[in-house]
């Protein structure tokens, strides 16, 4: 199975790091002991432009849980759809063409779901089959491909499509002056990526030269669920951050990988790029210390953490669209894909170029 194409689509409301700040401070100063904390939170999250579904302006009057979930499926639904277009557009098929469809999402719920509603609008087959993915959050990108390939694999004749969207921006809390909601709001973004994995028995598979998808692996880090997620409150959606994310990541990384690719007969010199989630300052450099690599090896997520924040199941995707766009790896050259969250845990992508 192979990796055909990414496509992005972001909201059209882009601010600088430092325009929202400064608007969350103020609305928020009547709260907080001292409201210059926000803005050294924020300027110490590496991101410096995010895209945002509506003008900061109309934040506050999303007071309920209610006005911000319908607000998201809205949203999600027309982001959705420019990305799958894109991603669609960027492999030269259409809608009719794709037979599963995976909807990765952590930011607001529905009944029926995004994808669903998509297929009203998009002549996508009565018969797809769909798989709706609640609550991975940050590892739901990575964790989608590897469901997808999963699939394409049982049915070599198909083609299978992973839409995320998360629209972070819906689950500020007003009356959560912590530091991991002041922290969560200088660091996520809202934004939609949609990925198209092709069964080796397609034509798009045989024309097509992305990367193939060799191997995968979960790993569950038993007891850590309090280390990333949601409580999920009258107001909506009340982050659940650790200070001991990028310990749980510098701790584990290594050994995950290894052991990933000991059982694919290889070993860390083989792999020439990784391609890593956009998790956070603190998060990449833990990242790039377990596994000791070199200077801009993660260059891609770096990038675009600083352009558009943490996208949270988005954001391994985003950066797969840059290595495949701008980046890609020499003919029969290895990377690995990889993103962690929620539960604690990790997920691996094994692929060749």
């Amino acid at each position: 199975m192979r990796i055909s194409s990414v496509g992005t689509a972001y909201p059209p409301f882009r601010y600088s790091q430092t325009v929202i700040a400064e608007a969350l401070r103020d609305r928020w100063a009547h709260k907080m002991e001292e409201p210059r904390l926000l803005t050294r939170l924020h300027a110490n999250c590496g991101v410096e432009f995010r895209n945002i579904v509506f003008p900061l302006e109309t934040y506050p009057t999303l007071n309920t849980f209610q006005k911000t979930n319908d607000a998201w499926i809205t949203a999600a639904v027309d982001l959705g759809q420019k990305a799958v277009c894109r991603a669609l557009d960027h492999a030269c098929v259409g809608p009719q063409d794709i037979n599963a469809i995976f909807f990765a999402s952590v930011t607001g719920i529905s009944s029926p779901t995004v994808d669903a509603r998509l297929i009203n609008r998009l002549p996508f087959p009565t018969n797809v089959k769909r798989t709706p993915i609640f609550g991975l959050g940050c590892v739901a990108g990575a964790a989608g491909i590897a469901r997808a390939a999963d699939y394409v694999r049982a049915f070599p004749k198909h083609l299978a499509l992973l839409l995320s969207v998360e629209l972070c921006s819906l689950t500020w809390q007003d009356d959560d002056q912590s530091i991991a909601n002041l922290v969560s709001t200088g660091l996520f973004a809202d934004g939609s990526a949609a990925v198209i994995v092709a069964g080796a028995e397609t034509e798009l598979y045989r024309r097509n030269h992305g990367p193939r998808v060799l191997d995968t692996r979960s790993t569950f880090y038993r007891n850590t669920e309090r280390v990333m997620g949601w409580d999920i409150v009258d107001s909506g959606f009340k982050i659940v951050l650790s200070p001991d994310v990028p310990k749980v990541v510098e701790d584990n990384l290594l050994e995950n990988v290894e052991g990933f690719l000991a059982d694919n007969n290889l070993t860390r010199d083989d792999i020439s790029t990784y391609i890593f989630h956009s998790g956070g300052p603190k998060v990449l450099e833990a990242m790039e210390k377990s596994l000791s690599l070199p200077p801009d090896a993660l260059a891609p997520s770096w990038k675009s953490l600083r352009e558009v924040g943490n996208l949270s199941a988005a954001s391994v995707l985003a950066v797969l669209e840059d290595y495949l766009k701008v980046h890609p790896g020499e003919p029969g050259s290895y990377s690995i894909l990889a993103a962690m969250g929620p539960a604690f845990c990790s997920e691996l992508v094994l692929l060749q170029w």
